[in-house]
């Protein structure tokens, strides 16, 4: 009678503690900015002016304009503060290697056969191409909040208007990221990976 070996146990997927204070402040930062930010907007909607769609008080922060204001520019100084140092935090640990997209992601999407590979490929492009929209988002914020020490940046985007329906395109955006880079964690490491990036 010959002993039969356990099955390995399957490793659990760790990340490490900068990463997961980077997404657990992200998360809450993100959620105050959109909170307080739709409350802004139903001051003066986008689209259609102050009598266009409102959004239901549910769903916002800060109780009025102003109170929304001071939640919404906390939080981004929160969530900007946040960005800056994890972005030191990849370069010092060299963790950009591993996270941003290269060349082999674009030649796994052309030859691969491999669903894992094609996963891993698909996350890099997806968490690459968040930065340009983050950075667009901020860049967009900081214009309409400071709009006559940085006029540069509303003329960059024609008028106020034009500034405010970009900045608020970038909330479905961001959204959207964050709904793709999830599903495709748990594609790749299941929901041990993306509790991983939290606790």
């Amino acid at each position: 009678m010959t002993a039969t070996t356990p099955p390995k146990s399957r490793k659990l997927p760790t990340q490490a503690i900068g990463a997961k204070i980077f997404h657990s402040v992200n998360i809450i930062s993100l959620f105050l900015m959109l909170t307080s930010g739709l409350q802004i907007y139903n001051a003066n909607p986008v689209f259609g002016g102050r009598a266009g769609l409102h959004i239901p008080p549910i769903f916002t922060l800060g109780g009025w304009l102003a109170g929304g204001r001071h939640w919404h520019f906390a939080a981004m100084w929160v969530f900007s503060l946040n960005l800056l140092w994890y972005g030191f935090y990849i370069l010092i640990t060299r963790r950009w290697r591993h996270r941003f997209v290269g060349a082999n992601d674009i030649k796994a999407l052309q030859k691969s056969q491999n669903s894992q590979r094609l996963i891993y490929a698909w996350h890099r492009i997806i968490y690459t191409s968040i930065i340009p929209i983050l950075l667009l988002a901020l860049l967009t914020g900081v214009g309409m909040y400071k709009p006559a020490q940085f006029p540069w940046i509303v003329d960059m985007f024609g008028d106020w208007q034009s500034l405010r329906i970009v900045h608020f395109a970038s909330v479905p955006m961001v959204i959207l990221f964050v709904i793709i880079h999830s599903l495709l964690g748990r594609k790749a490491g299941g929901e041990q990976l993306t509790e991983s990036m939290f606790w």
